[in-house]
């Protein structure tokens, strides 16, 4: 975004105080310039259109170099290079943070965030940010399962599906539920799938879910990726519908691909930007987040099959090419779609990764 389109953007939403903030980002901007480098973590390529959006940041800024940090960590995984690198202004410490929804309040508990409010603020939903600017929404998708169907004859429709002797040695999570957001919130789905509310409830009978599958001979304790449900290591692999959209693009028919929402409700999955209270260069995360916020990165990441946080307002105005919503899957699975809190998927979380070991047993690799 070019200073003049910043200050364009910023005026239409603040109004008198336009001039004010649209100085303030060309500082920003001036001085990420200087710092000259950005480092992310936990961005793959092919997760929610990152690929293009960092290609996006990288033209419109060539002065940064985009430093990139084990784009296959998980949300604890990041907290975690935080807080190892807290005294370290190297290329090891991280910028800024993509996180489960779950992780950011943590992260802010622990002091790990810095607030900065964006240009385009208001336009992201109250209730998946944190009124100080510590964390706030990017996008969310729902849980889904990615199925080889060069393998797998009969697709499974539901979580209970996954315990017949058909589909032995086929399924995988997409991480260690110990650690990784999408693994964890794959077993709170599982756990909405038997009737269980979102919280404690939906961990305990999440993991009896997974327990069952494990127990049938079902479960590979492998992280599920694109390679491994192609090469039918994991042929079966639940992850988010976005995730798994973009690897059927990419396999293009080989192996064919089917993508399907589970019966039931639709676990909706938000995940949360944040700066590292100990970036090695604020500015230019700053400038980064003001680019990701931008109507050019919130369709990056619609073109990458996430509903960014800004999609309704920008839905309102005519800001999305139709082309793009036409890309998207049936809005029926949407429409079953069940967000739950902060607070929710905490409680959630702390059962799953405090029982996984003595309920499932399964050490994910």
């Amino acid at each position: 975004m070019t200073r003049m389109t910043i200050g364009a953007a910023v005026l239409a939403l603040l109004g008198s105080t336009a001039l004010v903030n649209a100085q303030t980002l060309a500082e920003i901007e001036a001085a990420a310039k200087a710092e000259g480098m950005l480092t992310t973590i936990a961005l793959p390529h092919d997760w929610c259109g990152y690929g293009e959006v960092i290609a996006g940041f990288k033209a419109k800024y060539p002065e940064i170099t985009v430093n990139e940090l084990n784009p296959d960590a998980g949300s604890a995984d990041e907290l975690e290079a935080v807080r190892a690198n807290k005294g370290n202004t190297g290329p090891q410490a991280p910028d800024v943070l993509d996180i489960g929804l779950a992780f950011g309040p943590q992260a802010q508990a622990e002091g790990l965030l810095m607030p900065y409010k964006v240009s385009t603020w208001d336009e992201i939903p109250a209730d998946v940010k944190d009124p100080d600017s510590h964390w706030y929404a990017d996008y969310y998708g729902v849980m889904a399962f990615g199925v080889n169907k060069d393998l797998v004859q009969n697709t499974p429709t539901s979580w209970a599906d996954l315990t017949k002797p058909e589909y032995a040695n086929s399924f995988a999570l997409t991480g260690d539920p110990r650690a990784s957001n999408q693994a964890i919130l794959a077993i709170l789905s599982a756990g909405m799938s038997k009737g269980a509310d979102p919280g404690a409830d939906s961990g305990k009978a999440g993991l009896e879910v997974l327990a069952e599958i494990n127990k049938a001979g079902n479960f590979v304790p492998v992280t599920g990726k694109a390679g491994t449900l192609a090469q039918g290591q994991t042929p079966i692999i639940a992850a988010w519908d976005y995730n798994l959209l973009a690897w059927r693009d990419q396999l293009a028919g080989n192996p064919p691909m089917d993508v399907v929402i589970p019966e039931g409700p639709s676990l909706a999955g938000v995940y949360v930007q944040a700066i590292s209270a100990y970036a090695p260069h604020p500015n230019a995360a700053k400038l980064w987040m003001e680019y990701l916020y931008s109507d050019e990165g919130q369709l990056g990441w619609l073109k990458g099959y996430c509903h960014p946080a800004r999609f309704n307002a920008m839905a309102a105005v005519g800001k999305i090419p139709q082309e793009l919503l036409d890309k998207l899957p049936p809005a029926e699975g949407y429409a079953r779609a069940v967000f739950p809190t902060v607070e929710q998927q905490g409680a959630h979380k702390d059962v799953v990764t405090s029982q996984w070991d003595a309920v499932v047993g399964a050490n994910v690799q």
